[in-house]
C-alpha cells in the first residue's frame, strides 16, 4: 500500500506534467479539410494533443513516477543516467556471442539465462584492450539497500519484434559497463513495459522468447510499478491517474474549448 507521501508526490507530477504541457503545446499547423469537416476542429485538436503526449509520455510522465514510487524503498533512484563509458574488448566478444548463439538457436534447449551471461561477462570485464564506448543512457537507475544496481529501460507497450535484439545488446552493453569500473557489484538491467495492452489477456511476450529472460529482463505493468512501490502500486496508481483526471476535467475542457 501507497503512503500518503507517495501519492502525493505522484498526484503532484501528474498535475504538473498535464499543465506543462499545456502551457508549451502547440499544434503543429495542418490543414484537414476532411478531418476537420468530419470531426470537428475541437476533436481534431484533441487527437493531435493525445497523440503528442503519447509520444513522450515516457519521460513526462512514467520516468517522474517511477522516481517518487522508488524514493523511500531504494536508497537512490536516478532518470536518464550514463551507464559507463568503457567495455573490454574481451567482454564486447562474449556480448556478440550470447546475441550471435541466441539468434540463430533453433532448438529449445538453448534460451537466455541472465544470470549466467553476467558471470561469463564479469568473468572478462576487465580483460583484453578497454575500448570508449557510447551507450544508451538508462531511463531509470535504482540503487537496492542490499547494494544492488538496477538498470531500467522503460519501452512503449508494443515494441516491434525486430527490435529485442538491440534491446538484448543494450542490457549486456549496461552489464559490461558497470562491471568494468565495479567488478564485483551486483547489477541487472531490465526492459521495463509500464502497461500491458493486452488485458486482460497476458501479456504477449511470444515475440521476445528467445531473446529476453523473461524471468530476470522483463516487468510488465504490475510487475514493474510493484517492483518500485511494493504490492498493489499497479492498481492505486491506475486510481491515482484517474482521480486526478477527474480533478483537471474543467481545465482541459477550458483548455480545448479555444478549438471549438
Amino acid at each position: 500500500m501507497l503512503s500518503q507521501e507517495h501519492i502525493i508526490n505522484v498526484e503532484h507530477v501528474l498535475r504538473n506534467a498535464l499543465r506543462r504541457k499545456f502551457q508549451k503545446y502547440n499544434p503543429e499547423p495542418a490543414h484537414m479539410p476532411f478531418h476537420t469537416r468530419l470531426l470537428g476542429k475541437d476533436r481534431l485538436a484533441l487527437y493531435s494533443f493525445i497523440h503528442s503526449l503519447n509520444t513522450n509520455f515516457g519521460t513526462s510522465i512514467f520516468e517522474p513516477v517511477a522516481l517518487a514510487l522508488s524514493s523511500s524503498n531504494f536508497v537512490t533512484a536516478e532518470s536518464q543516467q550514463t551507464v559507463g563509458k568503457q567495455i573490454s574488448t574481451d567482454a564486447h566478444r562474449v556480448i556478440q556471442n550470447i546475441i550471435d548463439r541466441l539468434a540463430t538457436v533453433k532448438t529449445s534447449d538453448i534460451y537466455p539465462n541472465k544470470p549466467e551471461e553476467i558471470e561469463a561477462i564479469r568473468s572478462v570485464c576487465t580483460q583484453g584492450e578497454m575500448k570508449t564506448v557510447k551507450l544508451t543512457k538508462a531511463d531509470i537507475k535504482l540503487v537496492a539497500h542490499d547494494g544492488t544496481i538496477y538498470f531500467i529501460d522503460l519501452k512503449t507497450a508494443k515494441p516491434n519484434a525486430g527490435e529485442f535484439k538491440g534491446f538484448k545488446r543494450t542490457l549486456l552493453e549496461w552489464v559490461a559497463a558497470t562491471l568494468a569500473t565495479k567488478p564485483t557489484a551486483n547489477v541487472q538491467t531490465l526492459i521495463a513495459i509500464p502497461y500491458n495492452p493486452y488485458e486482460p489477456q497476458p501479456y504477449n511476450r511470444w515475440t521476445m522468447r528467445g531473446m529476453l529472460d523473461m524471468d530476470n529482463e522483463l516487468k510488465v505493468a504490475n510487475e514493474f510499478w510493484d517492483f518500485l512501490g511494493g504490492d498493489g502500486t499497479y492498481h492505486e496508481l491506475l486510481d491515482i491517474f484517474e482521480r486526478i483526471g477527474i480533478e483537471l476535467r474543467d481545465e482541459i475542457d477550458d483548455y480545448f474549448s479555444k478549438y471549438s
